[in-house]
């Protein structure tokens, strides 16, 4: 994600059943008590977000069906939930915020089903599931979509809307299993008012119209997580490419934002340079939404990032080395987020214009020191663990400062193998701060605990070694 504020090379980049259930209604409450072993735990204890995510299972595949009526944001949708009981499960959850759900099943039984907390659809199946065993869920739901600043449904001026936001927007729009510890195959099925387009992640698989109603299918085949999954609808303009090795480019610009066009055309050279770094790209297809609604951030939505209207290159550079950085690779906890952002801002703001511009990078580091090194507030935030509601901060500002020192203090020789290696070790998984720590230590023969120390667990500047290390010292 890439902030409108985040615009500068440093500072602000910012169990039982009931009769009532058998007779088909499933709206009865639950009754759950979380110290029995045969319910699903609601949560995963994410330091910031406890109950994000559901224990019991392990979800394999989405395939969610909309249909959405501009006009009067009406929505419908059904969405079925693949997954594997990790657990003897009398009661599972599943994650949920949208529109009013009119009907559950499990293995196409009825299922008693409630709603609690912020995002919790609790789910009594009919029987209860074996561990080790797959099953399904469906969930049929329906209700008006309301607009959220960053967190779900943004409705833009044509009156068409999309899906953007992190760390939660799909809870919005379908039932999931919402964690980046658990990655599953996604399709979407969408129907529109046929003078309208739909994009999402992934391929297209099929674009029909029958009558008044356009219908499009998307297939993302590779992992994704829920954050990373978008719908967009509007009256679209394309633009198709193919990169040099064949990868199809699929880009879509709404009505007043064809003049990025232009910018999109760099896409295969943007694909090519983080391949370089990164090593191979991990996805079928890539591509770009860009939006003409008023947003304050770029998503790195899986395959085809969602762009605000203010997007520039370093804008674009940004996401496509997501793909890499947060979408092949994912975070365990969102206490590692610097993964995702330090990297993605490291590749746009130095690596970029380094490579391709001919920045001196190591001028523009000492520079950046110059300015904020007495402001306390820049070095407030740690980078790593950096706390609930603070992560989408320093990381932006402070962490390509933290690699570029990283670099010049292992060398580019040590440097470069190991993020490439590192990135592609944990590709179509996830990975931990601590893990990245340990392993750029058993790359070198240096000690780098001061350095991680300094730089990455403090709210002050680091001692003047960490900071201006081999050529960054005058």
């Amino acid at each position: 994600m890439f902030g409108a504020r985040d615009i500068r090379r440093g500072w602000w980049r910012y169990a039982a059943v009931s009769a009532v259930l058998l007779a088909g209604v499933g709206a009865a409450p639950a009754q759950a008590d979380p110290a029995d072993p045969t319910v699903g735990a609601p949560g995963l204890g994410d330091p910031y977000y406890p109950l994000d995510g559901n224990g019991g299972y392990d979800a394999t595949h989405y395939d969610v069906t909309i249909g959405y009526d501009p006009p009067t944001r009406q929505l419908t949708g059904a969405t079925r939930v693949d997954a594997v009981a990790t657990q003897l499960l009398r009661v599972f959850n599943l994650d949920y915020s949208g529109p009013q759900v009119t009907k559950v099943s499990v293995n196409d039984m009825p299922a008693w089903f409630d709603r609690t907390d912020e995002h919790e659809l609790v789910i009594t199946p009919l029987i209860p599931l074996l561990p080790g065993l797959p099953f399904s869920v469906r969930v049929e739901y329906a209700g008006e979509v309301t607009g959220t600043d960053g967190e779900g449904w943004v409705l833009s001026p044509t009156g068409g809307a999309f899906v953007a936001g992190e760390p939660h927007s799909a809870t919005s729009w379908y039932p999931l299993n919402d964690t980046p510890l658990d990655k599953a195959t996604f399709a979407l099925h969408a129907t529109v008012p046929a003078e309208w387009e739909v994009m999402s992640n992934g391929l297209k698989t099929r674009d029909v119209v029958n009558g008044p109603n356009r219908t499009t299918d998307w297939e993302m085949r590779q992992p994704i997580i829920g954050y990373l999954t978008t719908i967009a609808i509007d009256k679209f303009e394309f633009l198709d490419q193919v990169r040099a090795n064949g990868t199809p480019l699929l880009s879509a610009f709404a009505p007043d934002a064809l003049d990025a066009k232009e910018l999109e055309l760099r896409l295969p050279e943007i694909l090519d340079f983080s391949e370089e770094l990164y090593g191979p790209y991990r996805f079928d297809v890539a591509g770009g939404i860009y939006v003409d609604t008023e947003l304050q951030f770029s998503l790195e939505t899986q395959s085809r990032p969602i762009y605000a209207p203010w997007t520039d290159l370093q804008t674009v550079v940004h996401e496509i080395a997501h793909q890499w950085w947060g979408d092949s690779m994912s975070i365990k906890q969102w206490s590692d987020i610097c993964l995702n952002e330090c990297f993605a801002s490291y590749t746009a703001d130095y690596l970029w214009p380094e490579r391709k511009e001919g920045l001196d990078v190591d001028a523009e580091y000492r520079s950046t020191l110059a300015e904020y090194y007495d402001n306390p507030k820049f070095w407030q935030v740690p980078l790593q663990n950096p706390g609930v509601d603070r992560e989408f901060t320093s990381v932006y500002y402070r962490g390509p400062l933290f690699l570029h020192a990283l670099r010049r203090t292992i060398g580019d020789e040590v440097f470069f193998p190991a993020i490439h290696e590192f990135v592609n070790k944990n590709a179509f998984g996830n990975a931990s701060m601590p893990e990245f720590r340990k392993f750029v230590q058993s790359r070198t023969e240096q000690d780098l605990t001061g350095f991680f120390d300094a730089w990455l667990d403090r709210e002050e500047p680091p001692a003047d070694e960490y900071l201006y290390p081999g050529s960054l010292r005058t």
